[in-house]
């Protein structure tokens, strides 16, 4: 059984910088391409982030995170890592990590990834 276990949300003021890290384990990490999405109040989840499988050499990022949020994994220790730079109050949210053990490269869609992460949550202050 695949688990996705994400960490390192918290609180954080406006310009911060946190680092969310997501565990995987009960599967090959390295087959899957992993997605980061999040989810604010009352809006739908969306995507953030995404990361091909291992020796693909693709990321992909959404316009509004670009070049302040970097996607990267470490396929020694089954762990995909979202860098969040100049956070902003509109950040807030919970991020959530996702796999798609499919070979497929479409990374903002949800329904492409198999397995999820239950969630961590971040919050920006202004």
């Amino acid at each position: 059984q695949v688990q996705l276990v994400e960490s390192g949300g918290g609180l954080v003021q406006a310009g911060g910088s946190l680092r969310l890290s997501c565990a995987v384990s009960g599967g090959t990490f390295s087959r899957y391409s992993m997605g980061w999405f999040r989810q604010a109040p009352g809006k739908e989840r969306e995507f953030v982030a995404a990361i091909k499988w291992s020796g693909g050499g693709s990321t992909y990022y959404a316009d509004s995170v670009k070049g302040r949020f970097t996607i990267s994994r470490d396929d020694a220790k089954n762990t995909v890592y979202l860098q969040m730079n100049s956070l902003k109050p509109e950040d807030t949210a919970v991020y959530y990590c996702a796999a798609n053990d499919r070979r497929q490269w479409v990374p903002i869609t949800s329904r492409h990834y198999d397995y999820w992460g239950q969630g961590t949550q971040v919050t920006v202050s202004s």
